[in-house]
């Protein structure tokens, strides 16, 4: 047992160093993704965040938590179109005639993400500063942050992964990503949601995005997250563990 997992570590240590040197001789993948989001935040606190009532002095701050998670979801799109180009270039099958943990293949994209998705939302926090942005939060609230988008990152890399292995095409690899990104204009993340009609006021409360800003959102201000970080938990592991399910059956398929 103990050398099945030194050897699965070490395969998946091998595979996680080919993913990130395709991120690193790319880095225009970070810069992209960190374009849309950045430029949703100008707008947003420049030119409509006099108009946006939300109860808070500072826009940015109340802003901030959802132009995050779009960040994440526009950077799972890029593991799902190198995990297409891989199985295009039949990468696939000359891993798996390799003596080698076959998930570990999988696994080096989604920790890539991980790092990659991280790198993002840290760019996007320095730029949130120079714009105003100011937190109250110790340590532990940080890491409470960055534990939400962690989790909410691995949970959305592996939807990616279902993407990736079932797409037809380039276009459509990435395509699925479009959907999440939207999910956050749906949700408290630019407006509070009792200024909503009441058909999209009770969708925006009860789909995932939602609770994950609320609780962002007040671990950044020192404030009670009430039952917000739960939620946002509980959605994020049921997400992640159904997509682990569904993307390791695709994966056997190949």
């Amino acid at each position: 047992m103990e050398s099945i997992k030194k050897y699965f570590l070490k395969d998946m240590s091998v595979m996680f160093g080919r993913s990130m040197r395709h991120i690193f001789r790319s880095m225009d993948t970070i810069i992209t993704v960190c374009i849309t989001p950045i430029a949703m935040m100008l707008l947003f606190v420049y030119v409509f965040g006099g108009a946006i009532k939300t109860g808070t002095e500072n826009y940015v701050n109340y802003l901030l938590p959802g132009i995050m998670l779009m960040a994440i979801g526009s950077g799972i799109a890029y593991v799902s179109y190198r995990l297409f180009i891989d199985k295009e270039r039949g990468i696939f099958q000359r891993f798996h005639s390799m003596p080698i943990a076959r998930s570990t293949v999988l696994w080096g994209h989604v920790l890539t993400s991980l790092i990659s998705n991280g790198i993002s939302v840290i760019v996007i926090i320095l730029v949130a500063l120079l714009m105003g942005f100011r937190s109250s939060a110790g340590i532990l609230e940080w890491l409470g942050v960055f534990g939400i988008l962690g989790i909410f990152t691995l949970a959305l890399t592996w939807v990616a992964v279902i993407a990736g292995l079932a797409a037809k095409t380039p276009d459509g690899a990435g395509a699925f990503s479009y959907p999440i990104i939207f999910l956050p204009f749906i949700s408290s993340a630019f407006v509070p949601t009792d200024t909503m009609p009441s058909v999209v006021r009770v969708f925006a409360e009860n789909q995932p995005v939602t609770p994950m800003v609320e609780a962002i959102r007040n671990l950044l201000a020192s404030k009670p997250v009430g039952n917000d970080i739960w939620v946002a938990l509980a959605w994020c592991i049921v997400i992640m563990l159904v997509a682990y399910s569904f993307a390791m059956k695709a994966y056997k398929k190949l």
